[in-house]
């Protein structure tokens, strides 16, 4: 029987990697979706990256956290190194990765309940369910197939690896060998922790999941006895663990104090940082419920409908939801030493949650958040099922049933992330108040040849979020399809321009295609003077007053000028915005796109004013931000650039002929 259940351990592994495989597969031959092209083009943006300058350029340029995520651009290049790229490679390999996860999973639950005192078999058995419930779980397709998401799988990675290296050493110390122990100990939990930071902020939650798994595994079961290696321990947990741990909280603490405090929204967030402490716990438990009741489709990426909580009571499941993840919490702590792997469960799971769940105003809801909180969260079912003296029949029939359930639904979702139409179309029909996935739909119906399906849609939400310019925009897109547009439609864009908080960049990318329309009269009642309307509104929206939005708004009207052949108002208006924020990309593109007008003397003035403010240019931000630019000024990239062209504008006023050069400002570069 022994060699029988010793095969099985060998044998279900490979099976259910083998299974996650197919559930997957249809997913792959999915695009790209979303954040991934706010993301990912930066790997085209100096051309081919083949050469050590464009390298350092590309893994400098991440601006998401303090670190930029550069672990995380440098294994995007293991699937292409330009773009536009094929999203196959990108996907392929978050798969494998999903799969390492596991493996990597698969052994540390198998210590861990190793360190608890459970049987071999029943260790290796839950865990091998534990690990196969979590790798077939539909929730985590979001994360998987979602190619940019890769940055919550990495932090993951790490974080696992990290604990079963500090585990190593931790086992080295209570062995008595102190050198060994300590550089295990000390290359898990501080080295990983730093590669797990560079993939995501999240991998600085190891410090805290590792001090979690000492207070309720290990402190009272293993025991050091050398005095020497036990005074070390204590000196790699303070240094590497407590202060860190401390750290974290403390700022966590102080970020929700302070954003109490002050009140009010936060940036373009529609609610303040108390309703976000308010509304988390009602996220927590949805989270938890899809996690123990997992459905085949969910509402995907799009959760800008969620509604905040704006009081105790308002939406009335605040309060009780706030009193249950408490309670969770609570009990959890209570029933550590008689429960300690449904304990540590628990804590590993709220723990995991409070860099995204917590105070830092991100956005409300996500379901990638979950991929590394919900790691250990299969696993006290697995030990249940794994104690096979007692029910039997019903516990065998769950641990075929289960894994086999959660791979159907896998494999139903990864089908509607190969199909882009589907896709958007399901979301919408599930998210009908958000108007991304409204927005989304609507793009996919314009594409498919359906305008008149997306007018429905967007008029509808419209009409009850006249604030969304991502409606209002798109809206005007669709009409243009059908013959044209009405002063209504201009109205209501310019109403949404009016109230909205943040046009990212949707409304740059809208210009830039709809301008040339426009100007080429190809949709009647859309004219360069309605644009204008429109920048000027968004001009003299109060929440849209500071000095990017200001910059990208007056630059778009020189756009409009030059459009008109109008030389003189656009430079105006381009130095205008370059002296809004003095960024040498900024001066670049203004420049560059006088020279492609046919107007190169202009261009030269542009940058002979860049160059008389250029002492006050932006000073880079903290972390990456300044790194970037101090490779920037060691490359002379922005002096080569300059200079290239300020020649190029030269030869072409010379010659009186537009300019040649075809200069823009590559967007991996931070200007």
């Amino acid at each position: 029987m022994r060699t029988n259940f010793s095969a099985i351990y060998w044998i279900a592994p490979p099976l259910f990697c083998l299974l996650a495989c197919v559930s997957y597969y249809p997913g792959l031959h999915g695009g790209f979706l979303f954040d991934d092209f706010a993301n990912l083009p930066v790997l085209g943006a100096s051309g081919p990256i083949d050469n050590w300058p464009v390298f350092w350029r590309y893994i400098t340029s991440g601006i998401a956290d303090p670190t930029g995520r550069p672990l995380t651009l440098l294994t995007f290049l293991l699937d292409a190194n330009n773009w536009p790229a094929d999203p196959f490679p990108f996907k392929r390999t978050n798969l494998i990765l999903h799969l390492l996860n596991g493996a990597l999973l698969y052994t540390l639950l198998a210590q861990l309940a190793g360190l608890l005192g459970y049987s071999d078999r029943r260790s290796r058995t839950a865990a091998l369910l534990g690990t196969a419930l979590w790798l077939l779980h539909p929730l985590l397709v979001s994360t998987t197939l979602y190619i940019v998401q890769r940055e919550a799988m990495l932090p993951a990675t790490c974080v696992m690896a990290g604990l079963l290296i500090w585990l190593h050493g931790r086992h080295q110390l209570t062995q008595g060998r102190t050198a060994a122990g300590l550089t295990w100990s000390t290359l898990g939990l501080g080295g990983f922790t730093v590669l797990g930071v560079l993939a995501k902020a999240n991998g600085v939650l190891l410090p805290i999941l590792a001090l979690l798994i000492e207070l309720v595994v290990l402190a009272r079961r293993h025991v050091m006895h050398h005095s020497g290696a036990r005074q070390a321990y204590r000196l790699v947990l303070f240094a590497l663990v407590i202060a860190p741990s401390a750290a974290i909280l403390g700022y966590l603490f102080w970020t929700g104090f302070h954003g109490t405090l002050a009140g009010g929204p936060v940036g373009s967030r529609p609610w303040s940082v108390g309703q976000r402490l308010l509304t988390e716990p009602r996220v927590l438990l949805d989270y938890l419920q899809l996690l123990w009741l997992p459905r085949p489709f969910s509402s995907g990426l799009f959760n800008d409908q969620y509604i905040a909580s704006t009081s105790w009571l308002q939406p009335i499941t605040t309060l009780p939801a706030m009193l249950a993840v408490l309670g969770l919490v609570g009990l959890a702590w209570w029933q550590r030493r008689q429960r300690p792997a449904l304990a540590l469960a628990l804590l590993f799971y709220f723990a995991g949650q409070l860099l995204e769940s917590t105070s830092i105003p991100l956005e409300l809801y996500f379901e990638h958040r979950n991929y590394l909180p919900a790691l250990l969260m299969f696993w006290p079912l697995g030990l249940w099922l794994a104690d096979t003296r007692k029910l039997h029949l019903l516990k065998y029939a769950l641990m075929l049933v289960l894994p086999l359930g959660l791979a159907w639904m896998t494999y139903a979702r990864a089908e509607l992330w190969g199909n882009v139409h589907s896709q958007a179309l399901l979301w919408a029909k599930i998210n009908p108040n958000s108007a991304r996935a409204q927005t989304n739909a609507a793009q996919i119906e314009m594409q498919a040849g359906q305008p008149q399906a997306a007018i429905q849609r967007l008029e509808k939400l419209l009409a009850h979020q006249p604030d969304q310019v991502q409606l209002a925009f798109n809206l005007i897109g669709a009409r243009c399809m059908t013959g044209g547009i009405t002063a209504a439609d201009l109205a209501a864009a310019q109403l949404a321009m009016q109230g909205t908080p943040n046009t990212g960049t949707l409304f740059a990318n809208w210009f830039e295609r709809t301008l040339p329309v426009a100007m080429s009269g190809g949709c009647p009642g859309l004219t360069a003077q309605g644009l204008q309307k429109l920048l000027d509104t968004g001009l003299a929206n109060p929440k849209l007053s500071a000095a990017g939005p200001q910059q990208d708004l007056t630059y778009l009207r020189g756009k409009i000028a030059l459009a008109q052949d109008q030389p003189d108002a656009a430079l105006a208006d381009f130095i205008h915005a370059l002296d809004l924020q003095v960024r040498p990309g900024m001066a670049l593109e203004a420049a560059a796109t006088l020279g492609r007008a046919g107007y190169p003397s202009h261009g030269l003035r542009l940058l002979d004013h860049y160059e008389a403010v250029s002492d006050k240019a932006m000073k880079p931000g903290f972390g990456m931000p300044w790194l970037h630019e101090w490779v920037l000024k060691r490359q002379n990239y922005w002096s080569h650039e300059l200079e290239h062209l300020r020649h190029q504008l030269a030869l072409d006023a010379a010659a009186n002929r537009g300019n040649t050069s075809n200069h823009s400002l590559q967007p991996g570069v931070s200007a």
